[in-house]
């Protein structure tokens, strides 16, 4: 079986039209091992993520933020699930995503993690518009990550963000590779949308 090795534009077919950060977005596995993400590119990113709307404005986001090369990256990809071990070694960073479900007077944030998701979609978005890629991981020991950062109670870890640049898809091995050259499939708006009567 040939596969399509060309994933360098993998455009949503979208119903509506949308913005091209939006419709360029997918989440690839092949990223380039050598590329660097500069250090004001980084920052324009998380400026995104600083920027997100939150309940009563409490930003009750928090971020690991690990370079490749770094003791910080080794540590966070030891936490890997296996899968996902194979592929996010070459991404530029990963950016441990971190909800603070309680303030600083232990009164419950209760809308932390959708504020964190709503910083980490703005975060998503601009790395797009920046020319970078990101996947988001789901598949790691929290409690390790949690541990070896010495993090606070009231802080979650929830996900994990890799970013950097594409790589070449054939470096892949057999079953991530025909992920990365599938087909980009959504539910139709009807779908998951219910109009009010």
């Amino acid at each position: 079986m040939t596969l399509v090795t060309d994933v360098t534009s993998r455009k949503a077919a979208t119903e509506a039209p949308l913005i091209d950060p939006l419709a360029d977005r997918w989440s690839p596995r092949a990223f380039d091992p050598d590329a660097v993400v500069e250090t004001e590119t980084l920052r324009t990113v998380l400026e995104a993520a600083r920027w997100a709307p939150s309940a009563n404005n409490s930003q009750p986001w928090r971020f690991i933020v690990a370079r490749r090369g770094t003791a910080a990256f080794t540590t966070i990809h030891d936490a890997m699930a296996g899968f996902n071990k194979e592929w996010a070694d070459s991404a530029a960073v990963l950016i441990v995503n971190i909800a603070e479900t309680a303030d600083a007077e232990g009164r419950p944030r209760p809308w932390a993690r959708y504020d964190l998701g709503q910083a980490v979609a703005h975060l998503t978005v601009q790395a797009q518009h920046e020319g970078l890629h990101t996947h988001q991981m789901g598949g790691f020991d929290a409690q390790a990550i949690h541990d070896a950062f010495e993090l606070p109670g009231n802080q979650e870890v929830v996900s994990i963000t890799t970013l950097g640049a594409l790589g070449d898809v054939d470096q892949l091995n057999e079953v991530l590779r025909e992920r990365e050259v599938a087909p980009r499939q959504r539910m139709q708006l009807e779908e998951f949308v219910t109009v009010g009567r």
